[in-house]
């Protein structure tokens, strides 16, 4: 498995992880009180960082294992985090492209609610989930490609 491949998976685990954790928290909140009332301030910009940490750690800890695991068959360690080839930059360029695409779509989203007048809860959070949404995307659309081809 190519090393851009590997950083993809970890970018899509804690893509999915995070803003599952955040939504619970602070969608749960909605029970008890109205969107305007809700501090979520403070766990968005925590789920933000939480995702900024885990995967440069993630992309760390990746990159050590696959150090290890290419010294253990006998090749240069760098060798194998380095090599990127043509197809590697081809999906990342297609995956970030069609994720823009999404990100797009969603910003127009977050547009009428704010013409609308909704509270800005509702306005952080479709933020929040057009970027999440589109990383999302823009990581199976690579993982896609590298599995069956573009």
């Amino acid at each position: 498995m190519p090393f851009e491949e590997k950083i993809t998976w970890v970018s899509a685990v804690v893509t999915v992880i995070v803003p599952v954790a955040y939504f619970l928290i602070v969608l749960g909140r909605l029970a008890d009180s109205s969107a305007a009332d809700i501090a979520y301030q403070r766990p968005l910009l925590i789920a933000i960082g939480a995702s900024i940490v885990l995967t440069i750690v993630g992309s760390i800890l990746t990159g050590i294992g696959t150090g290890i695991s290419a010294e253990l068959r006998g090749r240069s360690a760098s060798g194998e985090i380095d090599r990127k080839d043509e197809r590697d930059k081809t999906i990342s360029r297609r995956g970030d492209l069609i994720g823009y695409y999404v990100a797009s779509a969603g910003m127009v989203g977050v547009l009428a609610l704010t013409m609308l007048q909704y509270e800005y809860f509702w306005i952080a959070n479709a933020l929040y989930l057009s970027f999440v949404v589109a990383t999302l995307v823009s990581s199976v659309v690579k993982l896609v490609a590298y599995h069956r081809g573009f």
